[in-house]
């Protein structure tokens, strides 16, 4: 099966007949294909860009101005030794965590670009930082699909000690050019004025938010289409012939698609153990949607997407290991809520002022807070805080 995967003209027919069938859907279910669009469009518009968009200049500004690289030489001693990645790769798994999906992985790019870390180093940058963020796993999965924020902060945790654990198995990664670029002499720390690197930053930052909105709305007429196709139904009953109870299949395969939808299907239900350890591998693997965000960065760029993959795998299974010990040891009886009637639905109507607002704070506070720590660090260690051209 593999073999005929390589064949090009398999591929092609395969691809082919793909677009004859979601041509033939959407012919035959306008409806649905305008339905999923509208609630595409509605996320989009309530959250993608508002909570986005800030992070995404910020993560711009952190290294066009130089604050990436000055972490870099001060974080090296930690980073170096921890995941073989460059000190100025902390800026990236920091922003990871703070702004979910797909921040950490575009700062990563960025950071590549500019040549603050090797191919290699940004290739296992990619397995291990691009992290959901905390208001979603907080405040969405755990008080709003489980019903109790202790849920989300173990989620939260486990999710963030599996993200480490990746980095660390994936130091082992191309050894050759990890110890080349250790001795490495560190290259000169080049910056822009504020106004271009903000002009830039937010021109930049918009077109990022444009494509990732417009892989949300595709996914969102996709999944409709085949949701209504039956197309779910029968891959959950593949995956019931497995072993999968024919709930649990419908789960796994919504989540594995799309992360939202994966994780509003877990509420309600017994055996909460087993439900919140697969909301952990949902939050870890991000789903199929996230990553065709992430693919989109990375064309052209030259790194591999396999390691990405492969690394969001391995973070989902560690993630639902971690989380299954866990409540085993501690169980948990929350009660579960039924404040979802659908994860979309729910996300789609908060209002844009005040996302928009709390997103935009969040990242200048985070822009702040990591410029001063960069001063603070390297004044410490070269006693002459940095200085950025006006």
């Amino acid at each position: 099966m593999l073999r005929l995967l390589k064949e090009k003209t398999v591929r092609d027919a395969l691809a082919g007949l793909a677009l004859i069938a979601a041509t033939a859907g959407l012919v035959a279910m306008p409806d649905q294909a305008i339905s999923g669009a509208k609630d595409g469009l509605a996320l989009c518009y309530n959250v993608i860009m508002p909570s986005l968009f800030p992070f995404f200049v910020l993560s711009s500004l952190v290294v066009d101005l130089g604050l990436a690289a000055y972490l870099g030489r001060a974080m090296e001693g930690l980073m170096r030794p921890l995941f073989r990645v460059s000190g100025s790769c902390a800026a990236a798994v920091a922003l990871g965590f703070i702004g979910g999906y797909p921040v950490g992985a575009r700062t990563a790019l960025q950071l590549y670009r500019q040549g603050l870390c090797t191919k290699t180093e940004a290739e296992r940058l990619l397995a291990f930082c691009n992290n959901s963020g905390p208001a979603f796993i907080l405040g969405v999965v755990g008080a709003g699909v489980f019903g109790d924020s202790r849920v989300g902060l173990l989620l939260y945790l486990t999710h963030a000690l599996a993200s480490v654990l990746v980095g660390l198995l994936f130091r082992f990664y191309g050894g050759r050019e990890g110890r080349r670029t250790a001795s490495a002499r560190p290259k000169p720390i080049q910056t822009v004025t504020i106004p271009a690197a903000f002009t830039g930053a937010v021109g930049r930052s918009f077109q990022s938010t444009l494509n990732i909105c417009a892989f949300v709305v595709f996914f969102a007429v996709i999944l409709r289409l085949l949701s209504a196709c039956g197309v779910f139904t029968a891959l959950a009953r593949l995956l019931a012939l497995a072993g999968f109870e024919p709930e649990w299949a419908q789960r796994l395969v919504a989540g594995l698609l799309e992360l939202s939808s994966g994780v509003s299907s877990l509420r309600g239900g017994a055996q909460l153990t087993g439900r919140v350890s697969m909301a952990a591998f949902m939050l870890g693997w991000a789903g199929l949607s996230v990553h065709c965000q992430v693919l989109s960065f990375l064309v052209d760029s030259g790194l591999s997407a396999k390691t990405y993959l492969l690394g969001k795998l391995c973070h989902g299974l560690i993630a639902a290991g971690l989380t299954w010990c866990l409540t085993a040891l501690f169980p948990l009886s929350a009660p579960v809520s039924e404040y979802l009637a659908e994860q979309a639905e729910s996300i789609a109507a908060l209002d844009f002022s005040t996302a928009l607002a709390a997103s935009s704070l969040a990242a200048l506070a985070g822009w702040l807070l990591l410029a001063a720590l960069c001063r603070s660090l390297w004044r410490n260690k070269c006693g002459n805080p940095p200085r950025f051209r006006v």
